[in-house]
């Protein structure tokens, strides 16, 4: 049995999926009872902020998909559940040794965590992700117009999918233990490549425009914490983090190229198209 964890979120809902279609056994965490799972997935509701409320979410599993962030206490639940393997969403800032960074610290403290727990442990560190897209939805129900900070920023977005396709992999095989996986798509696109190529396929004619870094200031401290926002910054204006290398891992343990922004922005044109209207 499989627990996934983030089980409505971008990569776990794909996960979720995946391992429904491949028939494996599959337990979705979620924290409300109604929520819709693929047919054959069972559905545990617990909080990963509550660790205690997981016991029976864990109960009978062998392997856990994690999402970094959480007590560390989650983990002695899980060993105490006889879950054996972790696969933990991480990032590649995690590998930034910057003590004041919020971001990093918390993706490090994880990591440090799950390589104490005494699990076999594989840490799957993602680019950017090709659904952050989906920010741009209100602005495009209301016109052609996207506005986004860090314009020239190039990032080797990838499609959760793929994040996705590599954690199942890590789930259901020893192969891939005590390894930690930097994760791209295959183009590294600025903001305004991804506005492009998601202008073709919906077919509009879509303009970008670059939001000053004072404004992305203003406005993102208006809707997070301080600390998270100066690191996003340290990341993209200071350019302490580079998302724009193109990993080959994908391939290399799925055995299929990762998907296009192209193929991403197709396969999810309703998102786009269903605010629209």
């Amino acid at each position: 049995m499989i627990v996934v964890t983030g089980a409505t979120g971008h990569v776990g809902g794909e996960l979720v999926r995946q391992l429904a279609e491949r028939g494996e056994a599959a337990r979705a965490v979620v924290r409300k009872p109604d929520a819709v799972l693929p047919e054959g997935v069972e559905l545990a509701v617990g909080d990963l902020s509550r660790p205690d409320s997981l016991r029976e979410a864990f109960a009978g599993a062998d392997a856990l998909f994690l999402l970094a962030g959480y007590p560390e206490a989650v983990l002695d639940e899980a060993r105490a559940a006889g879950i054996t393997r972790v696969a933990l969403l991480s990032g590649g800032s995690a590998v930034i040794e910057e003590s004041d960074n919020a971001v990093s610290e918390y993706m490090i403290a994880t990591e440090k965590a799950v390589r104490a727990s005494g699990l076999a442990w594989t840490f799957l560190r993602p680019a950017g992700f090709m659904s952050n897209t989906l920010e741009w939805v209100p602005q495009l129900a209301a016109g052609d117009v996207v506005r986004a900070p860090f314009a020239g920023v190039p990032i080797a977005v990838i499609d959760p999918a793929d994040i996705a396709a590599v954690a199942l992999e890590a789930l259901t095989s020893d192969a891939h233990a005590g390894v930690g996986y930097a994760l791209s798509g295959p183009d590294p696109l600025v903001p305004a490549d991804r506005l492009r190529i998601l202008g073709e396929v919906l077919g509009r004619d879509l303009r970008f425009v670059a939001e000053p870094d004072e404004e992305a200031w203003e406005r993102m401290t208006a809707i997070m914490p301080e600390r998270y926002v100066r690191a996003f910054f340290s990341f993209y204006v200071d350019g302490t983090l580079d998302e724009s290398v193109v990993h080959p891992t994908v391939a290399e343990v799925t055995g299929r190229s990762p998907r296009t922004f192209e193929q991403w922005a197709t396969a999810h044109a309703d998102a786009f198209r269903g605010e629209q209207g």
